[in-house]
């Protein structure tokens, strides 16, 4: 008999990937399968290996291809079949979410499941937005109202005479398309027309925006704006704090949409940038990192390791490759303790000092040639070891083999061209939603310009580029570059394109 699964409902938070708790990743990390809202950030996908499966998709006439009970049945099969399950739902799994259902579901069919409870949207959008729901001067209480109840119900449960004269703060979910309805009938029944009124679209994200305005005239103002679902509509005097504590939506590069072409496992770094400037991130990988397929010339290496003066080191990833090898191999890195090692720059030293160890050259300015020109005075008569990926500039055996060191390439991982972009960078892409796409190699300026000459683009992104090298790679390839970052790093990169916006 195949013993039972566990499903987890998880909530993920209203849209900034950076909200999710510590134990919904987890259970990502844990799963076998994952079922994610349409409203759930993709990026949280990265957290996963499982299967994922996109549900309550909607058509071109906006009507649900997948209903309530068919998600259902889907949790309860795959319990069943003894898969660890994630139903990865945007905001609260219980908060307007029809998680109890779901849980019901399952508790029905006797398969385990477990409730991780996730920021609801309006505790987020609202704080993102700079409006504090309850204030000891404004409000101190709060209500959280659905903006259209099930019209399947013999009896609505809203009674707009007693909410004109809640004693607080409404929140409204899902209402935008009912706002002239809401605000008439507050009206009616007592609220004062001048009451405030927010409306936030898309909270916790980058692409949020907010309209604010007395209640009579907020569903003009939402018109003109044209502001879109997923919405929250917020009433009451709280909305005046906006005023003095808006935050999220002045940080340097709100609304803008940047391409992070980096490899999906070397991109967690650039995503957090981004957030912090406030911009969106879109992934656009062109390569995949790989695993050697054959680690002979590696454990070769490895074993000689006595031999050699020098190692360096010019990425996270070898770093990471060629230490965990060692450690494969049963060994730890007392075996590197007669050599010196240069690190390209912060991020490679940052990630050697994981592992307890430190780089003894770092170049100023942060590029193969400033690298090998920090060490042509240390190398001479001595045996170098680049432990590198299998593609890339030769700019260091180049350098340096000819000031005398006795230089060996190694390759301690791969590169693998991707063919194709995937689903949501090609949208975003083809609907002229990404405003700039930032550039961290020549190898990978040469590839965006190929997967982009593929693409209708609804209008051309601006190109940042991480040094002079790429910039020239860039402009080889046809693409016109708009931003240079001074400094070699991603901070750097996101620094020039704040400086040029």
């Amino acid at each position: 008999m195949t013993p039972l699964g566990k499903v987890y409902l998880v909530g993920a938070g209203p849209g900034d990937p950076g909200l999710l708790t510590l134990k919904g990743k987890r259970c990502l990390e844990e799963a076998d399968l994952v079922l994610y809202d349409g409203l759930v950030n993709p990026l949280l996908l990265r957290h996963t290996k499982a299967t994922a499966e996109r549900t309550s998709r909607a058509d071109a006439n906006g009507k649900r291809t997948l209903n309530q009970a068919e998600i259902n049945d889907r949790l309860v099969a795959a319990g069943l079949e003894g898969k660890i399950v994630v139903r990865l739902k945007g905001g609260d799994p219980f908060i307007f979410g029809r998680g109890s259902e779901e849980a019901k579901a399952l508790a029905e069919a006797g398969v385990p499941f477990e409730v991780i409870p996730g920021i609801t949207a309006a505790t987020a959008a609202s704080e993102y937005a700079g409006i504090s729901l309850t204030h000891r001067e404004k409000a101190s209480a709060v209500a959280f109202i659905t903006g259209h109840e099930d019209p399947e119900k013999p009896e609505l449960m809203l009674k707009y005479s007693e909410l004109a004269k809640f004693p607080g703060t409404l929140v409204f979910y899902m209402g935008l398309h009912r706002l002239p309805a809401i605000s008439a009938s507050l009206i009616e029944n007592g609220m004062p027309s001048e009451t405030r009124v927010a409306v936030i679209s898309r909270g916790s994200t980058p692409l949020q925006k907010t309209v604010t305005g007395a209640l009579s005239e907020i569903h003009s103002l939402v018109k003109a704006a044209e502001l879109r679902p997923p919405s929250l509509i917020i009433v009451g005097d709280c909305v005046t704090q906006r005023d003095e504590i808006n935050w999220f939506e002045t940080l340097p590069l709100a609304g803008m949409t940047i391409g992070i072409t980096r490899p999906v496992q070397q991109a967690d770094n650039a995503l957090e940038i981004a957030h912090l400037f406030g911009a969106r991130p879109i992934l656009m990988p062109t390569m995949e990192i790989h695993p050697v397929k054959d680690w002979t010339k590696v454990d070769r290496a490895i074993e000689s390791i006595q031999e050699y003066d020098w190692i360096i080191l010019t990425s996270v990833n070898g770093v990471d490759a060629f230490l965990n090898r060692i450690w494969e191999l049963g060994k730890d890195s007392r075996i590197l303790a007669h050599a010196k090692i240069a690190c390209i720059g912060p991020a490679t030293a940052e990630r050697l000092e994981s592992y307890s160890l430190r780089a003894d050259v770092i170049p100023e300015v942060y590029r193969g040639e400033e690298l090998a020109y920090a060490l042509r005075e240390h190398v001479a008569g001595k045996k170098v070891l680049w432990a590198r990926a299998n593609r890339g500039r030769e700019v260091l055996p180049e350098i340096l083999r000819s000031v005398g060191a006795d230089f060996e390439s190694l390759v301690v991982y791969e590169h693998h061209e991707i063919s194709q972009l995937d689903e949501v960078a090609i949208h975003a892409l083809t609907n002229g939603e990404v405003d700039w796409i930032a550039l961290s190699s020549p190898t990978i300026a040469r590839r965006v310009a190929e997967q982009l000459a593929e693409l209708d683009l609804a209008k051309s992104p601006k190109f940042a580029v991480i040094s002079p090298v790429t910039e020239a790679a860039a402009i080889e390839a046809g693409l016109t570059v708009s931003a240079v970052a001074t400094v070699h790093t991603w901070e750097g990169l996101f620094e020039c394109i704040r400086n040029s916006t």
